[in-house]
């Protein structure tokens, strides 16, 4: 089906303007006869949001400790959320560590096995978030890698935090919850994974090696120091996520990194971990993409939360959510409105309010009473 979007302020080139977008076979075109018209008076219409990391979907897999559903099951709702929140292009953020239950390699391969039929709507793909200590999975891992079922490889480093952790017994029970197993067992595995620490180094340089290869890009994850930087650059990682100090940031915009904070950030007014407050830094320069991280909703608010601050317009601060982690990704067929892009949009009202989503060219979702708004061919 072809759509002939009309009536609404269009985002294209920079700058909001009145004007309308065809689509037609998944893509952007200049003209499609006979297409079904959808008046966007009132509306702004907008690139598609590219999600470079959320992990929401943990909660679709596992909505409670011990309480699991199938990957395929979780994934449709997943799909579901994510056009809910204006998203067209979804890096999931799987997580593949040692620890049994929801970050496990069975549970790697049962999402791996889902997308292989994806749910409808959202492009869903995998930024394989890769525990330093997990050497078991690295088989698994590398093979994902090569097979073209990994998008985005990161680099995770959570062990040494667990395992100070340990003596807490409010995060032991939450860590032994999220793997389904006793304290006593959490315990034995988190030391025994943090016992090989010193083969880490080499088995990064293997998934990097891996990752080349496929000519996917890569991350770090939680860079706190600028020697952490030059490591993982070295590695080839140029996307720098969540950079636990400015000076980080400093060093990745530098280079010419993209830089990447959660949209809950922004949201909330600042990290709920006490880190940096990423608005200030956005606005500076410093951060260049937003993601949703732990929560979809927040990529979709975020740029209006900038908006509010006065400093970058909306172009700008849609940016954050659209063309700049596109092109982070190497993803040149969207992000933008343009001739020969693909059909991802995101209509909302200037307030922020969702009204629809075009996904790949086709309406994949509208918000209550906006099918009035559906004209015939």
């Amino acid at each position: 089906m072809s759509w002939n979007i009309t009536g609404g302020q269009v985002l294209r080139e920079g700058r909001l303007q009145p004007g309308s977008v065809t689509l037609a076979d998944g893509l952007i075109v200049p003209a499609a006869p006979g297409a079904m018209g959808f008046d966007a008076s009132g509306l702004m219409v907008l690139p598609g949001i590219v999600d470079i990391h959320g992990d929401a979907h943990e909660r679709a897999l596992q909505p409670r400790p011990n309480v699991d559903f199938p990957a395929g099951f979780a994934l449709r709702d997943a799909a579901a959320q994510c056009l809910g929140s204006g998203i067209t292009t979804a890096y999931l953020g799987v997580t593949l560590s040692w620890e049994p239950g929801l970050r496990s390699l069975p549970s790697f391969l049962a999402t791996l096995e889902a997308l292989q039929t994806p749910p409808p709507g959202p492009d869903l793909r995998v930024h394989l978030r890769f525990e330093a200590d997990n050497f078991a999975a690295e088989p698994a891992a590398l093979a994902a890698i090569a097979a073209g079922q990994v998008h985005l490889l990161g680099f995770n480093d959570h062990t040494p935090g667990i395992v100070k952790k340990l003596n807490n017994p409010k995060e032991l029970g939450k860590y032994a919850g999220r793997a389904g197993v006793s304290e006593e067992e959490m315990i034995a595995l988190a030391h025994a994974a943090f016992n090989r620490r010193a083969e880490v180094p080499a088995m990064r340089g293997r998934l990097a090696e891996a990752a080349r290869q496929a000519g996917i890009p890569m991350l770090s994850h939680d860079d706190a120091t600028l020697e952490d930087r030059a490591l993982f650059r070295a590695l080839g990682a140029g996307i720098c996520e969540f950079p636990m100090a400015e000076m980080v940031a400093q060093d990745a915009r530098a280079a010419g990194e993209a830089v990447v904070m959660g949209a809950p950030n922004v949201v909330r007014g600042g990290s709920h971990l006490g880190w940096a407050s990423a608005a200030p830094l956005a606005e500076r320069g410093l951060v260049t993409v937003l993601a949703s991280d732990y929560h979809w909703p927040a990529l979709l608010a975020a740029p209006f939360r900038m908006v509010e601050r006065g400093v970058l317009d909306l172009a700008q601060s849609w940016a954050l959510v659209s063309s700049n982690p596109a092109h982070a990704l190497g993803l040149m067929d969207r992000g933008r409105i343009a001739e020969g892009l693909r059909g991802d949009l995101t209509l909302t009202t200037p307030e922020g309010a969702l009204a629809a989503v075009f996904s790949q060219g086709e309406l994949a979702w509208v918000a209550p009473g906006v099918g009035r708004r559906l004209r015939g061919s």
